[in-house]
């Protein structure tokens, strides 16, 4: 077992089970012993770790469907995370030196059975890289859509840890006009500066709803949707669809970031009708469904990241004890791309 691992680490626990969005102090930061590992374990000393819309729909307990736990009063949150072992168990496949990914950020270290943990390699040039939500984008792009060359591709929620990816990839694998929605001014000018989408949308600015913004910014209509927001900016995608329209549907943050839902449902207004007679698909994209994706996604990631024809948006927040205050700052949207804790590395 390797020296110098401290007595203790820190931890996010939920304190309280909140009515409505979590906030700051619905969370502590608890300290805890941090025991040696057992045969086949590891400790992971964190680098850096995902604050994720998700955690909403684990707090708030609507659960069903979802491939995770609730998380409940007292629990330590969790989530993906980057990291490096500093101590193995006897029988572990893996040494102090490695560097992983695993489910148990939202702590310090992490203690884990060696096989939870994926060792992450080379194939991406940054380890941060690996929490990108950039294979959500390209599963739901290549599996679902079927994106096609010249096709016009409407990504909501462009600003996001799947939008800021999204958009490029689509002009990667081909798109023609890449359109991007969002309800900031300032991060739709860094859309299109920074990251080369054609137009994008912001309801009610300068002027116009949004189906009006979408006509004007595809008056052929739009072939492909990626969709991590649903509510009324998926109605109005479907009156801009052309006739056999792919929607990929990624997220549905209308709902789950709702103070008046438990995480869980995101009601919408669909037109049937023109679903019927436009011949519009609409599809669901689950990772669990698709678990060749990773794999491919991290391969293309990585040659796109080194060739610099993508870039991988984040913000890092430094710190754990800044990790809730992060959560709800990405709840009300304040941040551009996706959102990680750094952790002091040594």
């Amino acid at each position: 077992m390797a020296a110098a691992l401290p007595s203790g680490t820190r931890e996010i626990r939920l304190a309280t089970t909140p009515q409505g969005l979590p906030g700051p102090e619905h969370f502590a930061v608890v300290t805890q012993p941090l025991t040696a590992p057992g045969p086949g374990q590891v400790i992971v000393r964190n680098h850096y770790f995902l604050v994720f819309p998700g955690l909403r729909t684990l707090i708030g307990g609507e659960v069903e469907g979802v491939p995770l736990p609730p998380i409940h009063a007292g629990d330590v949150l969790f989530g993906p995370a980057v990291g490096e072992v500093v101590a193995a168990g006897p029988g572990s496949p893996l040494g102090p030196g490695d560097a992983v990914t695993h489910l148990l950020g939202w702590r310090e270290h992490a203690l884990l059975a060696a096989d939870q943990c994926s060792p992450i390699g080379d194939v991406l040039p940054s380890p941060v890289a690996h929490l990108s939500s950039g294979a959500a984008a390209y599963g739901a792009l290549t599996r679902l859509a079927e994106l096609r060359p010249g096709d016009t591709v409407l990504v909501t929620g462009a600003a996001g840890a799947v939008g800021t990816l999204a958009g490029p990839v689509a002009r990667l694998l081909g798109a023609g006009r890449v359109i991007g929605s969002t309800r900031s001014p300032s991060k739709a000018d860094r859309l299109l500066t920074e990251l080369g989408y054609d137009a994008v949308v912001v309801p009610g600015f300068p002027s116009g709803t949004l189906t009006e913004q979408l006509g004007q910014a595809a008056p052929e209509g739009i072939d492909v949707l990626v969709d991590t927001v649903g509510g009324e900016q998926l109605t109005a995608a479907l009156t801009a669809a052309r006739r056999g329209a792919r929607f990929a549907l990624v997220g549905a943050l209308s709902g789950q970031l709702s103070p008046m839902r438990g995480g869980g449902s995101a009601p919408v207004d669909i037109d049937t009708f023109r679903v019927i007679t436009q011949g519009i698909m609409l599809r669901g994209y689950s990772g669990t469904d698709h678990p060749e994706v990773a794999d491919e996604w991290a391969t293309r990631f990585g040659d796109w990241l080194r060739s610099g024809e993508i870039s991988f948006s984040h913000v890092r927040i430094p710190g754990i004890e800044r990790a809730p205050q992060a959560l709800q700052e990405l709840f009300e949207g304040r941040h551009f791309g996706t959102v990680v804790v750094e952790l002091p590395h040594r």
